[in-house]
């Protein structure tokens, strides 16, 4: 190789001539041990094409100019041209040269994450993220270890769409001691989380004929989206202090409905026990069925939760749930307990969908179960929202005299009504904005109008108690209003 190598030349016009002296970006594949030298010539000159190095159109050189170019023999060279030709990123003729194809098209320059993200937030009160730093690393990597050691070689195929049976088993076990669910394990579907279990219920409703579920306002944006991507259309339901409003249901003539009654996301409130007895009543009278999204029921601070309402009447409601509080939303582990007669057509939809979630995470989770570690989590998970409930609502009670936090002591988040002096809403969320905190307001499509209050969804799992106290305290001084009381001439009575 001579000292008078140069770069590929900047001139991309089709018919381009490379000349052998210009093929700096192979040297490290000819430079591999020779077994593998010829893979890594076709991997080296494939992604020059790919990113764009190489363009449409580029003539390349003779195989004899670029072996001896290369010092290797011109049998490589060949096979590499062959390879890229049948593979369509080089295109040749007899007598015509190689040049590069041209239906190839340059790479995107780097790899996008679409996860959300939320860059110059300093401390983000949005609801729906439980704290990932409690995710039990030791332990999880235990029970990892302990099942490969264990696992059948069987077990690494495809899955039973169901799920694992021993994680059917360990999850019918926990959700009816728990959660009060009646749990079949012939019944119960492992999914990936809460979205695919809605997913499934909204194809099997729409190959039954209806056309429009009904879904509580204000609720959850991912319902709607969800089962608008099964073909169905949604209905928003109101509210009221008890639960869902039976009367706007009836007249709405849906015959299904999606439903959180333990901790109503995101008002915080719990069905009171004779709506969810009016519920069941609407649905034994339609033969409807209700979708119960039982997203956070096992976070309940003042007394123990109120038991899912799937075990009043298995065969009018759908009971879903996951692991995204309780561990990490990252597992992607969830469960769907249908009614009997749905059983089947859901899971030949599973089938379908994608044959089933892996067999590994299912037979880790279903080791974390049974050996406890799982109910130990629940416990620690507990004990640190309880403590940033607390935290949050004393803060907003030091800063913001005269804020009502309603609902239940439960779950992930708290409603805080800020008394309307510290409105409007817009003005409210763009100086919050501005001061680096991010929140989300409670919108409801049928609220009353003429309410001053700025009511903001506050979630408080995923923040330290100290990110909590600043958080409030930056949107104390980005919202100060000189017109305003002091606050510290009184502290706001806080509702829980």
């Amino acid at each position: 190789m001579t000292s008078s190598r140069t770069n590929l030349p900047s001139d991309r016009a089709a018919g381009t001539d490379v000349g052998s002296a210009a093929w700096e970006l192979l040297l490290p594949a000819v430079e591999e041990p020779a077994r593998r030298r010829g893979r890594a010539l076709q991997s080296a000159l494939r992604e020059a094409v790919r990113s764009g190095r190489l363009v449409p159109g580029t003539r390349l050189p003779s195989s004899r100019a670029l072996a001896a170019d290369l010092r290797v023999s011109r049998g490589l060279v060949t096979e590499a041209y062959e390879q890229l030709t049948a593979e369509g990123y080089l295109r040749s003729g007899r007598g015509a040269g190689t040049w590069v194809g041209e239906a190839v098209r340059a790479a995107a320059p780097e790899v996008r994450d679409l996860a959300e993200r939320a860059p110059g937030v300093r401390v983000d009160f949005r609801p729906g993220t439980p704290d990932l730093s409690l995710f039990p690393r030791a332990a999880w990597a235990a029970a990892h270890r302990s099942v490969l050691g264990r696992l059948p070689h069987d077990a690494l195929g495809y899955p039973d769409p169901r799920g694992l049976p021993v994680l059917r088993e360990a999850l019918a076990a926990l959700l009816a001691r728990r959660r009060g669910v009646v749990a079949d394990p012939e019944r119960l579907v492992v999914c990936s989380g809460v979205a695919q279990a809605t997913t499934l219920l909204g194809f099997v409703l729409h190959g039954r004929g209806l056309r429009t579920v009904g879904v509580e306002d204000p609720g959850s944006h991912e319902h709607s989206a969800l089962f608008t991507s099964a073909g169905l259309a949604t209905t928003d339901l109101p509210l009221d202090d008890e639960g869902l409003a039976i009367e706007p249901l009836v007249r709405s003539g849906v015959r299904a409905v999606v439903t959180t009654p333990a901790h109503q996301f995101p008002t915080g409130i719990a069905y009171s026990a004779a709506r969810r007895s009016r519920l069941l009543d609407w649905a034994r009278t339609v033969d409807g069925l209700i979708v119960e999204d039982d997203y956070d029921g096992d976070f309940r601070y003042d007394r123990a939760p109120v038991g899912a309402l799937q075990g009043l009447d298995p065969r009018h409601v759908a009971y879903t749930g996951s692991v995204s509080k309780s561990l990490a939303p990252g597992l992607r582990l969830g469960w769907l307990l249908a009614p009997a007669d749905m059983t089947d057509e859901i899971v030949a939809r599973k089938r379908t969908m994608d044959l089933g979630n892996p067999s590994v995470d299912q037979a880790v989770l279903a080791d974390f179960i049974t050996r406890g570690g799982y109910d130990r989590q629940l416990r620690r998970c507990q004990r640190a929202y309880r403590e940033r409930r607390d935290t949050l609502t004393s803060m907003l009670a030091e800063c913001f005299p005269g804020t009502a936090v309603s609902g239940i002591a439960a779950g992930l988040h708290i409603i805080a009504g800020l008394p309307g002096r510290y409105g409007p809403e817009p003005a409210l969320l763009a100086r919050a904005a501005r001061a680096g905190v991010a929140l989300r307001p409670l919108a409801a499509k049928t609220a009353a109008s003429g309410d001053r209050t700025v009511n903001l969804v506050l979630g408080y799992a995923h923040l330290a108690p100290s990110e909590i106290e600043r958080g409030v305290r930056l949107l104390a001084e980005a919202l100060r209003d000189p017109a305003g009381p002091d606050p510290r001439e009184g502290r706001g009575r806080v509702f829980t």
